[in-house]
């Protein structure tokens, strides 16, 4: 079906989806009526066993691709149709996206899956999660080098300065298994955490030898100053992995279910939509990234995810314990909440 080009088509649409989703929602928590979602126009929901608890939430965020259904949901009015007015607050990484959730500065948080675990076998706070974003596509989480450097392959990286976002991250968590998968040994590197908006001018600087490095700065890098890519960190016994996923303390996941499955449920849409044409979503890329026109047409997508797998979730909990950074396996069967499945 075309998409809607007139403002009252778009208004059509989002009252059709709305509807769909009272149908939906009301059938997850067992209540009547369209009360959880509010009226037929954009009203706050209020009123009835089903209410939201909170009709305005914060989320917390990071400047990264795995973000796109997410904008697509504040854009076209998606949160709006669940009756959530929702505000995005950017974080500089992972850590610090989920450390606002865990200060009690947002509500729901994007986080790396491996930081989240570390973070919850630490027992300093008790963490669920509550939707999916994102696992790795092929060539989506690279390790790039500077043009010219002697460093060629995998296996000259033993000794080397290799930048990551921090120690226990995706980033750490993905290059080790990829090092460790090629039979390369890991611990003569001298890793050096940097923010992700500047692995290339830790690169272009020499302050270190290669750097992990995720859409959209792994296009940046190469097309600003020609950096390459050695090796697919995602791949071998990490292909599909999953990395990002929104997080909640399990104190608000408990004490907000209506508003947390209608968050589920605006993001399920927002997901399924993303990926029936990913090109139509590009143009968010600008907006929200930055980056140019140019970047983000050719910027390697990651797979959108929106509902939790445990399976593939456990897998996460399983390599961070496998390469020492969590002690005790973690039973993710009992960190992901009810997910939403219309």
């Amino acid at each position: 079906m075309p998409r809607p080009t007139t403002r009252k088509g778009r208004n059509m649409t989002v009252r059709r989806w709305k509807m769909v989703c009272c149908m939906a929602f009301a059938a997850m928590i067992g209540v009547s009526g369209c009360s959880a979602l509010g009226g037929a126009d954009d009203e706050p929901a209020g009123g009835g066993s089903g209410a939201l608890e909170k009709t305005s939430i914060k989320v917390a965020t990071l400047v990264s691709v795995d973000l796109v259904p997410f904008w697509k949901a504040l854009d076209e009015g998606y949160f709006r149709a669940v009756g959530l007015d929702v505000k995005a607050e950017n974080a500089d990484s992972g850590a610090a996206s989920q450390g606002k959730v865990i200060n009690g500065e947002a509500d729901i948080a994007l986080t790396t899956y491996p930081l989240f675990f570390i973070a919850q076998q630490s027992k300093a706070v008790d963490l669920r999660l509550v939707a999916g974003a994102t696992s790795a596509s092929p060539k989506s989480n690279q390790l790039m080098v500077a043009p010219n450097s002697p460093v060629k392959s995998v296996e000259d990286l033993p000794g080397k300065r290799i930048a990551i976002t921090s120690k226990n991250a995706a980033s750490d968590i993905l290059t080790r298994s990829m090092m460790r998968d090629h039979g390369v040994d890991y611990s003569t590197v001298k890793w050096v955490p940097v923010l992700l908006p500047n692995m290339a001018a830790a690169l272009k600087d020499n302050q270190v030898d290669a750097a992990y490095m995720p859409e959209p700065f792994q296009t940046e890098a190469s097309n600003s100053m020609g950096a390459t890519p050695i090796v697919d960190v995602a791949s071998g016994s990490t292909k599909d992995f999953p990395i990002t996923g929104f997080a909640a303390t399990a104190k608000w996941a408990e004490k907000n279910k209506n508003t947390m499955a209608a968050f589920q449920l605006a993001m399920l849409r927002a997901t399924r939509d993303t990926n029936s044409n990913l090109d139509n979503i590009r143009p968010l890329l600008p907006k929200y990234t930055k980056v140019t026109e140019r970047t983000a047409a050719l910027v390697t997508l990651p797979h959108y995810v929106s509902t939790l797998e445990v399976l593939p979730i456990q897998r996460v909990s399983d390599k961070l314990h496998e390469l020492g950074a969590l002690p005790e396996r973690l039973d993710a069967a009992n960190l992901i909440v009810q997910q939403v499945h219309p």
